[in-house]
């Protein structure tokens, strides 16, 4: 068990930061918290397709000397899904701090029950 673990470590840590982040987009009730942990799941993600993606003893799909065996070379898709993901993730943070940012501004907190309760008496008042 232990030897099968130390020989796939990034793998296992790749689940454990994709629990950690998970667990606190379940469990925290602060929008910055959920946005770390949405960061931190995707940082798994990342981990894991990388991990998965590169095979010992061979090299990066670049033909050099004229060898063009692909059993020789690693498959380029998992890098280039892992950077279109980066990307993503960059973009889908950018949103979510935007909008963190306008909530606050308007509900002064940024605990998701206090903006329930709070935007549940507006409605309420009107």
């Amino acid at each position: 068990m232990i030897e099968t673990l130390m020989a796939n470590y990034e793998e296992a840590a790749a689940i454990i930061l994709f629990g950690i982040g998970f667990t606190m987009l379940l469990f925290q009730r602060n929008l910055m918290k959920k946005l770390i942990g949405m960061n931190i799941m995707d940082t798994g993600v990342f981990l894991f397709l990388a991990s998965m993606g590169y095979i010992k003893g061979r090299k990066a799909p670049i033909i050099a000397n004229g060898v063009t065996d692909p059993a020789r070379y690693i498959n380029p898709v998992p890098a280039g899904l892992v950077l279109t993901g980066i990307v993503v993730s960059v973009s889908v943070t950018a949103v979510m701090l935007a909008l963190t940012v306008r909530l606050y501004h308007r509900y002064h907190t940024l605990d998701l029950d206090d903006i329930y309760i709070i935007s549940k008496h507006q409605t309420e008042d009107r």
